[in-house]
């Protein structure tokens, strides 16, 4: 798994705020420390140099998300 941000908070209209590493494309799927499915990156926003993600969840433990790491999810062989 590589690392790609962390979770800032969750936005009123439900999708989650991930600051980003670096670039991650649309569509990914993005897991937690374990492995377990969070979301999928609907867009990136903000400066190039410093981008965020706005992600669609895939869960409903968003409250206890806030600063937790997120990963990419790896390729299914």
């Amino acid at each position: 798994m590589r690392k790609i941000g962390e979770v800032l908070h969750l936005a009123k209209s439900g999708s989650l705020i991930i600051k980003a590493l670096g670039e991650v494309h649309q569509g990914a799927i993005l897991v937690d420390e374990k492995g377990r499915k969070i979301g999928k990156v609907v867009e990136t926003i903000g400066p190039v140099k410093s981008p965020y993600l706005s992600v669609t969840l895939l869960t409903d433990k968003n409250k206890k998300m806030q600063g937790s790491k997120v990963f990419l999810q790896e390729a299914q062989r």
